[in-house]
């Protein structure tokens, strides 16, 4: 009896080992590119740092944080930055909902059309902005559209209050296909039950959406939210190769991380930098928050 006991001890003993030596490589990759870089931007954040030459650390306590009040910059980018969010945010998910009810049909080629809004999520996003840029710039083929049909050329990648809403625009078609994939994973777990119940209590097909439909929806829409959100406050890349990193024309293109950018590798200002990233993330933390209280647990039972 002792000896199954000491036998069954050492089995536990080397299924424990066995699992922390496959999750290692996990466990180093988090720690390295993860959690290192969250606490030397928790640190950096209350220095300033020289990072050429003869490498310094001063030590500025919350001035680095307090400087962002007065910083013009900084004031700008989360004007662009929260005009996006409350833009885009919205209507991806809107329009990711459509195309999956339209897709989530009987109608013909459905399987053709979900490929087909499918391939901007599957296309590299420095790819997609390179080619909007083709389309949208002074010789494009936009421009060379109306001047065939006869209407006025536009300086859109030039003109400060159309240049972001050009990004949000090739940002919304890029991603609400990914929505609407998630969207419609999530219709086929709704019980077909109850659609015919409806059906034969006289239910239309608007009754059926408002009533079945979209409360069964409701936990995939707050997923979908918070996942939107977080990405649009995220949005660098477009923005950097829309304006090579400058984040214009006159600024109307300049973002927070873009901002955060600038400030850490092209003007060498690391602490600012981190600190400016703290800010960012408690930001993004407390907008979440919020939408997580908004939409009250028992909606989702």
């Amino acid at each position: 009896m002792a000896f199954n006991k000491r036998n069954q001890l050492s089995h536990s003993r080397s299924e424990a080992v066995s699992g922390y030596i496959f999750m290692a490589p996990t466990f180093v990759i988090m720690g390295v590119f993860l959690i290192l870089p969250i606490t030397l931007a928790m640190v950096f954040a209350f220095y300033r740092i020289q990072p050429l030459g003869d490498v310094s650390y001063t030590f500025r306590g919350w001035r680095n944080f307090l400087r962002a009040f007065s910083d013009e910059r900084v004031r700008i980018a989360l004007k662009n930055t929260a005009e996006y969010v409350a833009i885009v945010v919205p209507t991806q998910t809107l329009l990711a909902l459509s195309l999956a009810l339209i897709l989530n049909t009987q109608i013909k080629g459905k399987n053709f059309f979900r490929i087909i809004f499918f391939l901007p999520t599957v296309t590299s996003s420095a790819v997609l902005t390179l080619i909007f840029m083709w389309i949208c710039n002074s010789n494009g083929l936009l421009n060379r559209f109306l001047a065939f049909v006869g209407l006025p050329t536009y300086n859109w990648l030039g003109d400060p209050s159309v240049a972001l809403k050009a990004i949000m625009l090739m940002n919304i078609w890029a991603t609400a296909p990914l929505f609407m994939v998630i969207y419609l994973a999530a219709m086929q777990d709704i019980p077909e039950t109850l659609y015919e119940a409806a059906t034969l209590d006289g239910a239309s097909t608007w009754d059926k959406l408002i009533y079945i439909t979209l409360p069964f929806l409701q936990p995939v829409t707050f997923f979908i939210i918070v996942m939107g959100i977080v990405g649009t406050f995220q949005l660098f890349d477009q923005s950097y190769i829309f304006s090579r990193g400058s984040g214009g024309p006159n600024n109307s293109t300049l973002t927070v991380v873009l901002l955060i950018y600038q400030y850490a590798f092209r003007i060498l200002d690391m602490g600012y930098a981190a600190a400016l990233a703290l800010m960012l993330a408690l930001i993004i933390m407390v907008v979440t928050l919020v939408q997580r209280f908004w939409i009250k647990e028992e909606k989702f039972n």
